[in-house]
């Protein structure tokens, strides 16, 4: 679905900072037009972008915990919000001045991130290009949000062979490099069920949130997709695109003893996701 982009605000792409591995090269400024849905950029003040900040406290006490460092977003099937919520919740944890943090496309055969941020050359150099290219390193590859802490890996010139690619020994030392030089690696992987992808990238990372899409995404259909991920991998469940009000949900989540997610109740299509803990039995 192409993104609904907004009419009034527009940012710069500024040059990607300097890392410690590396100078990235200077990207020509571009204004861009980012999707209404992206919350976290366009209304960082709004309820909406509250949502996605209930997750960013989620991952953020992880890596304190347990050291959680590089996140995938993923979904059952195509249609049920991965995207919008990988973008947000990288936005949002890239509001911390502390927090630098990469935001990497690696849908190759529907890549949107790049769509979703207006960016004007969306099919410039990317993932692919890094993998088929050892020469090419994150730090001239990466895109930096201007005045923030949020870096663009798009996906790049990918015409086949995903399987492939993702399969290849390069993408786990991609991911080490990224691991080095940012706070935070969000991932936006393809869905679970339809093709392997997501599989071979989760062995690189260290947890997933699954998108459900509310009035879609079948129940049959979500406990297929559980059962293809490793459940010690599994953050959360994020309820996406439901249309009830989100005042009288404020402030619930709970915990289900069972291989059935319990959710949160759900936030709406227009930016709003709600996520659920899972617990599994032993």
């Amino acid at each position: 679905m192409k993104p609904t982009l907004a009419r009034t605000r527009e940012y710069e792409m500024g040059p990607s900072a300097e890392s410690s591995h590396e100078a990235s090269p200077v990207v020509p400024r571009e204004r861009l037009t980012v999707a209404e849905q992206l919350v976290s950029i366009v209304a960082p003040s709004s309820l909406e972008a509250d949502q996605y900040r209930a997750l960013r406290h989620v991952v953020e006490r992880l890596r304190r915990d347990s050291g959680l460092h590089v996140l995938a977003v993923t979904s059952p099937g195509p249609g049920d919000g991965k995207t919008v919520t990988t973008i947000n919740l990288a936005a949002s944890l890239a509001q911390s001045r502390e927090a630098r943090t990469l935001l990497v496309d690696a849908d190759l055969h529907r890549p949107s991130v790049a769509q979703y941020l207006g960016l004007a050359h969306p099919r410039s150099p990317g993932l692919v290009d890094a993998i088929l290219n050892e020469e090419l390193t994150l730090g001239r590859l990466v895109r930096r949000l201007e005045s923030s802490n949020l870096f663009v890996l798009g996906a790049g010139m990918y015409q086949a062979g995903a399987y492939e690619l993702l399969n290849s020994p390069r993408l786990e030392a991609l991911l080490d490099e990224a691991r080095r030089h940012y706070d935070y690696v969000v991932v936006d992987t393809p869905p679970l069920l339809p093709l392997p992808d997501c599989r071979l990238i989760g062995r690189w990372v260290d947890g997933f949130f699954i998108v459900v899409g509310a009035h879609k995404t079948p129940r049959k259909a979500l406990v297929e997709a559980l059962n293809l991920v490793d459940p010690v991998k599994v953050i959360g469940t994020v309820f996406n695109g439901d249309d009830r009000p989100l005042a009288a949900y404020s402030g619930y989540y709970s915990y289900y003893g069972s291989r059935e997610p319990h959710a949160t109740p759900p936030g709406s299509s227009t930016g709003r996701s709600r996520w659920w803990k899972r617990a599994w039995k032993p």
